[in-house]
């Protein structure tokens, strides 16, 4: 299957998955859904609840940030090519054309006996049907050193795009030529699969064209790349060779910010001048605190044909935070098709219908190994009614043949379009 075909695969398969649940969902039931986080998940699912309900289902949002920034396509920011205004969206949209309720706060607990959640000003929301959307947060405790004062501001992880971004960049711009910038990456899953080893490529084309004395270290507690490895490596050897270097099997242990060292398993430490670290993660505080972490207290486990959590009623639990299915990764395009299941589901069961059977979703993954040059992995899944799980679509996904600038304008072309699909 060429790209071209596997792109229109992907696209019908979409079309099919998610319009085969959304055709009789005008009219109905109203109801109050909240939703809480309004990243890819959470803002897709409260436009397109408002969408497939006609309006009448009541969607306010919980969100403490102002507006809404990309994690897709962050990295660039790093190498120098993008600015933060390049990757953040007003959520205005939400509120003028679909009539989205905006509460700038945090959720302090859930109360799913009550239908209810307590937000950190003290006020209360109630609701028929929660969703949930809130990432992913760190697993502070396994790396001791990075809970001493200070260490978390001087030792950045930049894995949620926003103000660490923007420092991590400011680190590499005083970091002297000749210094070393050493990125950690934890074993999987963690969120966005490729995204570490895009990173590493966008800090190595930054350093060759400002500082090409100096080096990107890549330390990965996993066995090998878990994403698009021939990709990445052939980048390395033929675009950054001397400046990226790459060593698998490095389990992260403790940092101790103070001296810039990284402490392993069974390796020797590494000191440098810029530490990256990207800690063990899981989902939210706000689906972990409410003791929706059923699969190793880490991930929330849910009914893929509603994604309601498996438990608690009435929840539905959308992106980072899952557990995910067979081949599935943790991705914004990903928890941009969550949005819309879900959304789908809690339209028909406000109104007394059964959700899609069988829903469909695609994603694409794209990586810039330079400003401009780009490669994909592409997927589709299909629900399973025999395993109740998502499973990829045999031959329907594939990886680029070779970085491309063409590749890149089908990477801004995508990143337009579901910033569009998600919030305009």
């Amino acid at each position: 299957m060429d790209r071209r075909q596997m792109l229109q695969a992907a696209s019908a398969a979409s079309v099919l998955g998610l319009t085969a649940g959304c055709a009789s969902l005008g009219g109905g039931a109203g109801g109050k859904v909240v939703v809480v986080g309004g990243g890819y998940g959470g803002a897709t699912a409260a436009k397109y609840i408002r969408m497939w309900s006609d309006g009448q289902v009541e969607v306010t949002l919980v969100e403490p940030n102002d507006a809404f920034v990309s994690c897709p396509i962050s990295n660039l920011v790093l190498g120098g090519s993008k600015q933060m205004a390049d990757i953040t969206t007003s959520y205005d949209n939400l509120v003028r054309r679909h009539g989205v309720k905006i509460v700038k706060d945090r959720v302090a607990a859930i109360d799913a006996d009550k239908r209810q959640v307590r937000l950190a000003s003290g006020g209360a929301l109630p609701y028929d049907r929660l969703v949930l959307s809130p990432g992913i947060d760190f697993m502070w405790d396994q790396l001791p050193g990075m809970n001493k004062p200070g260490a978390q501001d001087k030792v950045l992880h930049s894995w949620k795009a926003g103000p660490q971004t923007v420092a991590l960049r400011k680190q590499l711009e005083a970091m002297p030529d000749g210094g070393v910038y050493a990125l950690a990456i934890p074993l999987q899953p963690y969120r966005c699969p490729p995204g570490p080893y895009e990173r590493a490529c966008q800090v190595a084309h930054y350093f060759k064209q400002a500082k090409p004395k100096s080096k990107v270290l890549i330390l990965d507690a996993n066995d090998d790349v878990t994403s698009k490895g021939p990709l990445f490596k052939k980048a390395w050897a033929e675009r950054y060779q001397g400046i990226i270097e790459y060593r698998p099997k490095h389990q992260l242990t403790d940092v101790d910010a103070a001296s810039g060292t990284l402490k392993f398993d069974f390796n020797d430490d590494v000191k440098a001048q810029v530490l990256n670290v990207l800690p063990p993660m899981r989902a939210g505080d706000v689906a972990h605190n409410a003791g929706l972490t059923t699969a190793n207290q880490r991930w929330c486990e849910v009914d893929w044909l509603t994604m309601e959590a498996k438990a608690a009623r009435n929840i539905h639990i959308l992106g980072d935070s899952l557990q995910i299915a067979p081949a599935m990764p943790k991705s914004g395009h990903m928890a941009n098709q969550h949005g819309k299941v879900a959304a789908a589901a809690i339209v028909a069961l406000l109104a007394g219908r059964q959700p899609n059977p069988l829903p469909i979703y695609n994603n694409t993954c794209y990586s810039f190994v330079s400003d401009t040059d780009v490669v994909h992995v592409a997927s589709v899944h299909r629900y399973d009614a025999a395993q109740k799980t998502m499973l990829p679509v045999p031959n329907s996904g594939g990886v680029s043949a070779a970085a491309s600038e063409l590749e890149g304008r089908f990477a801004m072309a995508w990143a337009r379009n579901i910033w569009a699909d998600t919030l305009a």
